[in-house]
């Protein structure tokens, strides 16, 4: 996390930055929550209890939910500078202790909100960029037939640049963020003076009158409402990145007052002019700056979808390293920026997915009735998870008051997410099937990965006692080094005991190497690698990383060399000797068939481990065997 006691020049510069990066989704929002609101798929009449109804409601959802919930809350949840889901969830199974109930329950609340958030980056590049698109229908309807093609398009090319990475293009989000919200704060306060009376709808009183009037429609329409605060999850899950005071002073500072000035304007529009509804964001732009308004929001859509692209590669790498997930190939996009990477097989999932998105629903309209069902039930599960970790972290009267304002937040949440569950049969069920699906592949990895483990440890020995045996009665042993790499440092790897069983030698020095990840994001260098000498010829190496950082084989090595510099880590006379396991079916299987089939499928198609660690191919070892599920 960013330290409090930085320059006011690199304080400006984080700002900046999570401006760019943070705030994209939930600052393209104002395209289209307010026309859904009153236009969508329950139209209200265009009076003013029911504009300023809306309005009154999306401003105390912007303050309660994001403002206080979020940036004086959750911000304070981390996991040592670290936010999002993961991160939480990992402080959750701190305190709940391994193999309780509380941590299963933990477990799934975190997993689930985790695999949710795939459906949220399918449904954000499609419905911003169509949304943003959709500008063009008021300059002429003749260029309708062209929005979904020119979408397509924009979307194509946004993953396609996607392996160039985003630190040549991230240096202009920033700017251009400012620019878009200041165009937003403008557009807004320039309708407001000509309406002033709009400013009324902050008084809570016009939401409630309105929850009392139509407390059905209320309710249905809180599924629209939510459309306005879809990205705050990503004020916490970007918390590392900028550190907590950046992100404040730059929702506070611009952002929030962009967002009220400018759906406040919309409103104020509606008041004059209620056909204004058919786009009341565009058509608060004089006609002469529509072309430039099209273009400005387009380019901060494609701000919003890159945000929230980044954001499914880092979920799938700590999901990998907390063992969620298998291997993947994953590439750095930057020298410098250890966040910056890119993971192939994710991209072209979002992008198939994004497309078929964009031609079943075609209009931003349509696509609000899927949108907001992830969003909330991943804010229900945090606020679930803030109770335990947050309730840690507090004493007395602070403890309860932060009680007291969770429960608040937690009934809001639910109400919002019980209105979003309306909207499944309408499309909400492609992002709750993605999240599904997504759910049920990584605890099944979970599961297999413990049941293979448990499997594997009944053929294994100790490590205690091994190594004295086999220098008091050694085999022919034959120049180099051997590094076996092992899941568990007490135990004896199973490469080294089909070596010695089918070759029946053993290499002047031998490594025992394990590479553990912790429930920490970040683990300090000095304590990354820890060597511990066996016996004259044996060695063993355990590396410990972070959840947000990947493990390097030769990085490891380097650091050995310093630490044991009578280990001889020539590259050319090292060999790496791994296991590989094939999973067959057991007589009496603790998986279901279904799951078992996939566990073994997602096994197979696994990154190798050489690619993964960046181990040098041509110097590895493989050694099979068979495991029984």
């Amino acid at each position: 996390m960013q330290s409090s006691q930085s320059s006011p020049s690199s304080q400006a510069a984080l700002t900046l930055a999570a401006l760019g990066v943070v705030y994209g989704d939930i600052g393209t929002s104002p395209l289209y929550t307010l026309k859904e609101c009153l236009n969508g798929h329950v139209p209200l009449p265009i009076i003013q209890e029911n504009v300023f109804g809306m309005l009154s409601m999306v401003f105390w959802g912007l303050v309660l939910v994001v403002s206080i919930k979020y940036v004086v809350l959750i911000l304070r949840a981390d996991n040592r500078g670290e936010g999002g889901v993961l991160a939480l969830m990992a402080l959750a199974l701190r305190e709940a202790g391994t193999g309780t109930r509380r941590a299963l329950l933990f477990t799934a609340l975190g997993i689930f909100g985790a695999a949710l958030f795939y459906g949220d980056s399918i449904i954000t590049p499609a419905i911003s960029v169509l949304s943003a698109l959709e500008g063009i229908g008021v300059i002429s309807h003749r260029f309708d037939g062209y929005i979904v093609p020119a979408t397509i398009v924009i979307l194509v090319a946004l993953f396609v640049l996607q392996a160039r990475g985003t630190a040549s293009v991230g240096k202009v989000f920033g700017p251009v963020m400012v620019l878009w919200f200041t165009a937003l704060g403008l557009l807004g306060l320039w309708q407001v003076i000509q309406y002033p009376y709009v400013l009324a709808a902050i008084n809570p009183i016009y939401a409630l009158q309105f929850i009392v009037h139509h407390a059905w429609q209320a309710f249905v329409l809180l599924g629209a409402v939510v459309l306005a605060l879809t990205g705050a999850e990503a004020l916490y899950a970007d918390m590392g990145h900028f550190g907590r005071p950046a992100i404040r002073r730059a929702w506070f500072g611009l952002v929030l007052p962009a967002l009220v000035l400018n759906y406040f304007g919309q409103g104020a529009l509606l008041m004059q002019n209620p056909e204004a509804i058919k786009n009341p964001f565009f058509l608060m732009a004089p006609s002469w700056g529509l072309v430039p308004l099209v273009v400005l929001a387009t380019v901060a859509t494609v701000i919003a979808s890159q945000a929230v692209i980044s954001g499914a590669y880092s979920m799938t790498n700590q999901a990998i390293q907390l063992g969620f997930a298998p291997r993947m190939n994953i590439e750095h996009t930057s020298d410098t920026e250890i966040g910056q990477i890119y993971v192939p097989g994710i991209n072209w999932f979002l992008l198939s997915a994004v497309i078929v998105l964009v031609l079943l629903f075609r209009t931003s309209g349509n696509l609000a009735s899927a949108y907001g069902f992830a969003v909330t039930c991943t804010m229900v599960m945090t606020t679930l998870l803030a109770f335990t970790v947050l309730g840690k972290r507090f004493t007395g009267a602070a403890r309860t008051g932060i009680f007291a304002l969770l429960s608040v937040m937690l009934v809001i949440d639910v109400m919002l997410f019980s209105s979003n569950a309306l909207k499944i049969h309408d499309g909400g069920w492609f992002p709750l099937l993605v999240g599904v699906i997504a759910f049920t592949l990584m605890m099944t990895w979970k599961r297999g990965r413990v049941l293979l483990n448990e499997r594997l440890h009944q053929g294994e020995l100790p490590l205690e006692g091994f190594v004295e045996l086999i220098e008091a009665s050694p085999p022919q042993r034959v120049e180099g080094t051997a590094i076996f790499m092992t899941g568990d440092a007490d135990r004896v790897p199973h490469a080294l005991l089909h070596n010695l069983k089918h070759n029946k030698v053993l290499h002047e020095q031998v490594v025992f190497m394990t590479v553990a990840t912790t429930d920490e994001p970040y683990v300090a260098a000095r304590e990354q690698v820890v060597v511990k000498k066996l016996g004259e010829t044996f060695y063993q190496i355990v590396a410990t990383y972070g959840f947000k950082e990947e493990p390097s084989v030769p990085t490891i090595l380097k650091q050995v060399t310093t630490l044991q510099p009578e280990l001889d880590l020539d590259a050319m006379q090292t060999s790496f000797f791994l296991s590989r396991e094939t999973i067959v079916a057991a007589k009496y299987p603790e998986m279901a068939l279904w799951r078992r089939k996939l566990f073994a499928l997602m096994s197979r198609n696994a990154a190798r481990a050489t690619s993964y660690f960046k181990i040098p191919p041509n110097r590895v070892v493989e050694m099979g065997t068979q495991v029984e599920l």
